[in-house]
């Protein structure tokens, strides 16, 4: 029979994860609301191309999973348990997702399957990082406090170099989600002229460097004792910046808006992109 301990410590357990449960539908709504009235995103469900769109869900598996270990439901050591997590997050992102679309008239009892699918699925995916953030934006001190122990505080994974430009890149892709399928991606490289897009760029990496560094921003990083300046420049905010340029291209090849552009238009559009997309990577720096 089960001791007064046991059951409180496996009640409290199920306390955590309900908790990190419904934080994790807080943060699909949330992170995910944009996208959810955006009508670009609507009508991309209906004509896309389904191989970038299912490679597109394929590459969100292994970034749940990576992002489940880190900053998932719960503080998970395994990746058995990591994988459990992205799983549900994903789930909820589906569920979320179609209820609000639903809820929003977008979905309607007549519309063809194949096309309230694919606006459901690419939905998920703000929505499935939404709910993984959700746990780690939305939680209290005192609840992550109380739900970790010593032991799982020191087996907690550290912060290697991989991982950080893995985290930049989480952060890039979530904005970038948002605002590629936009025409006014388009329109505003349109616009410019390729010193405007030298400006642009260049504004780019010094906010990036400035988020992360010189403004003093909590969960920002400090240079150690004795290292250059141009340190965290060089193996941080320069490779972080190409990391959002690519992250914004291919944001952009997925949602179809190169497709018949010059390489200079195409060029213009992913600079253009990576401006939210290098301030999305530089405040995932910050915050996971």
């Amino acid at each position: 029979m089960a001791s007064t301990d046991d059951r409180q410590s496996t009640s409290t357990d199920v306390d955590a994860f309900v908790r990190g449960i419904a934080r994790g539908f807080a943060g699909a709504l949330l992170f995910s609301i944009p996208m959810l009235m955006t009508m670009e995103m609507w009508f991309l469900g209906f004509y896309m191309s389904r191989e970038r769109l299912l490679l597109l869900l394929l590459l969100n598996l292994p970034l749940l999973l990576v992002l489940s270990h880190r900053i998932g439901f719960e503080h998970t050591v395994t990746w058995t348990q990591s994988a459990r997590d992205a799983i549900v997050a994903y789930g909820m992102g589906i569920l979320a997702s179609a209820a609000i679309l639903v809820l929003l008239g977008v979905i309607t009892i007549d519309m063809p399957a194949d096309q309230w699918i694919g606006m459901v699925a690419i939905q998920a995916v703000p929505a499935s990082i939404g709910a993984m953030l959700g746990r780690s934006q939305l939680s209290m001190a005192d609840d992550d406090e109380d739900d970790e122990s010593e032991d799982e505080r020191e087996e907690k994974p550290g912060t290697s170099y991989a991982i950080e430009l893995f985290m930049m890149a989480v952060g890039a892709l979530f904005l970038s989600l948002n605002l590629a399928p936009t025409e006014e991606m388009i329109l505003v490289a349109y616009k410019m002229t390729p010193w405007h897009a030298l400006a642009l760029a260049l504004v780019s990496i010094l906010l990036m460097h400035g988020f992360v560094y010189a403004l003093a921003f909590r969960g920002g990083h400090a240079l150690q004792k004795g290292q250059s300046r141009w340190h965290a420049f060089i193996r941080f905010t320069l490779p972080g910046y190409i990391v959002a340029l690519l992250v914004s291209l291919y944001a952009l090849w997925t949602f179809e808006r190169l497709d018949g552009m010059a390489a200079v238009e195409s060029l213009l559009v992913v600079i253009v992109l990576a401006f939210p997309a290098a301030i999305g990577a530089a405040a995932a720096r910050l915050i996971l």
